[in-house]
């Protein structure tokens, strides 16, 4: 019996950088160009999905 997923919850934790929330490389980055990453990350996988659910 297949298993149907009408719909998928994503949740995302999201730390300051200046307050010490990101560690390792992300800390690097000055905190615009981490926005813009991040934001940029998140238009692609949404568009991924929207495109997956196109398809027959």
């Amino acid at each position: 019996m297949p298993i149907i997923v009408d719909e998928v919850v994503i949740s995302v934790e999201v730390g300051n950088a200046e307050a010490g929330g990101a560690s390792g490389a992300a800390a690097a980055a000055p905190a615009g160009e981490e926005k813009q990453a991040l934001v940029e990350e998140c238009v692609a996988r949404v568009l991924e999905i929207l495109r997956d659910r196109e398809e027959p």
